[in-house]
């Protein structure tokens, strides 16, 4: 059997012992598709060499840092966010004295700035140098949120707080693309799910930098020490590399042009529930990021710091756990169901609504930490899973975009007016009110999933 050896330094050809030298071909004409070798003769060059054991471990070695990476720049993304919520509380006692609606607001515009512009990096993703795009969204995030620290009224740290959404547009939209090229589909949950294991310990971090830091040295300072790392975290996002886009795919990716882009995923069903789901879900999900600290000091009567580090520990673990296993889970059931994604979200988050009434009504605090713990375990576990549905579903030239339009509508319709709606109805009434609408949106989002993961073809797009 021919056995194929790297080309030469000096020479672009391929030793086929007991065969003749022939040049190798470029990049862009070496194929392997559904795992069987391809060896063709074009214009004089023989194809053979490209997935030899080397390049195949370089390959994993690629994926597996650009996880890493990723998932360590994901938790910073997370951490600048949920930042500005733990220090609620000591803003609204401060000199900008913005009320409760004003506070959901600062949530309510970061993610509006984020939603408006996760189209347009989306659509740069499908055809610019991704790793550039992140570390440009990378370094502006982190800028931004160290400038709200100089905030002196309440309309400088708006804005400060809506350019953090800009640069996390960026990444948010950019970076499940650019993970998804790395893996085939049959690991693309896990991957996903380790990805996002980011978002509790980011968010959590967030809660308990902003209160600890706000608790011993002030608000301000406490932005200047979440942003100010992400500066470095950009010069590591240029290291990655740019995989081919639709690499593991059965099928090439397919380029639409302009608006088509937009009828294709308004005419795929699967992608529509999906992401109106996502919406509900995202919209419990974002109040309680909100609100569940400020909730902890002034309903259930805590101290900052217990109240912040407490319920931060809790995201950690839950999340944690939550995220990996339902991640693990729905990979488990993938060999059963092509809808197993869906399924998986769908029951966990129907479970998690009346938990999280519990969580909110219960007077005593064995019960409702312990329905809290339970709560976000089950509202994590549907984290990785559809993720991976919405990059699933659609055709893999189009992905970058896929993710930049279910950010645009999970945010627009779930996290974007929830925190805002929340602060009005608590300045109405109290904040005891305003927080009892979460758990009908977290039931609205599993009844949806059950219907998309009802109606789903089996056979999904590459």
């Amino acid at each position: 059997m021919p056995v194929y050896s790297e080309p030469s330094a000096h020479r672009n050809m391929y030793t086929i012992h007991g065969f003749a030298r022939l040049p190798a071909c470029p990049p862009a004409r070496r194929l392997f598709i559904r795992g069987r070798k391809l060896a063709r003769r074009a214009r004089g060059c023989q194809v053979g060499a490209v997935h030899s054991p080397t390049r195949a471990s370089d390959s994993r070695r690629a994926a597996r840092f650009t996880l890493a990476v990723l998932t360590f720049i994901n938790l910073f993304n997370y951490l600048d966010r949920y930042v500005a919520p733990a220090m609620f509380e000591s803003i609204k006692r401060s000199d900008l004295r913005p009320s409760d609606a004003q506070l959901g607001l600062l949530m309510t515009g970061f993610l509006l700035v984020y939603t408006l512009t996760a189209p347009v990096f989306g659509a740069l993703g499908d055809t610019r140098s991704r790793p550039r795009l992140l570390a440009i969204g990378i370094a502006l995030w982190s800028v931004a949120t160290a400038l709200g620290g100089f905030a002196r009224n309440y309309a400088q740290l708006f804005l400060a707080r809506g350019a953090v959404g800009v640069g996390e547009a960026a990444y948010g939209s950019i970076g499940p693309s650019l993970l998804a090229d790395h893996y085939p589909l049959a690991r693309r949950g896990r991957a996903f799910a380790t990805f996002f294991l980011a978002i509790p310990v980011g968010s959590a971090l967030g809660y308990m930098v902003g209160g600890l830091v706000d608790h011993h040295f002030g608000w301000r300072r406490a932005f200047l020490v979440a942003g100010l790392p992400g500066l470095l975290l950009a010069l590591l996002a240029l290291r990655l590399r740019d995989a081919p886009r639709g690499g593991h795919d059965q099928a090439p990716p397919t380029a639409f042009p302009g608006w088509a882009v937009i009828g294709q995923l308004l005419a795929n069903r699967a992608y529509r529930l999906t992401v109106l789901g996502y919406a509900a879900y995202t919209f419990a999900l974002g109040g309680i990021a909100t609100w569940v600290s400020p909730f902890l000091q002034r309903v259930r009567g805590l101290p900052q710091a217990t109240a912040t580090v407490r319920f931060g520990a809790i995201v950690v673990v839950t999340g944690l756990v939550g995220t990996w296993v339902g991640g693990w889970l729905a990979d488990r059931l993938l060999a059963r169901t092509r809808q197993a994604y869906l399924w998986m979200s769908a029951v966990a988050t129907l479970a998690a609504a009346p938990l999280l009434l519990l969580t909110l009504m219960a007077p005593d605090p064995r019960v409702y930490w312990t329905a809290m713990v339970v709560t976000q375990l089950l509202l994590f576990a549907s984290t990785g899973p559809i993720n991976s549905v919405i990059v699933n579903v659609v055709p893999a030239g189009i992905r970058a975009t896929a993710v930049a339009g279910s950010i645009f509508a999970i945010h627009v319709l779930g996290d974007v007016p929830s925190p805002f709606l929340v602060g009005v109805v608590s300045d109405h009434s109290s904040l005891a009110a305003g927080v009892l609408i979460l758990p009908a949106a977290a039931l609205v989002g599993g009844m949806i999933w059950v219907r998309a993961a009802r109606t789903t073809p089996a056979s999904l797009p590459a």
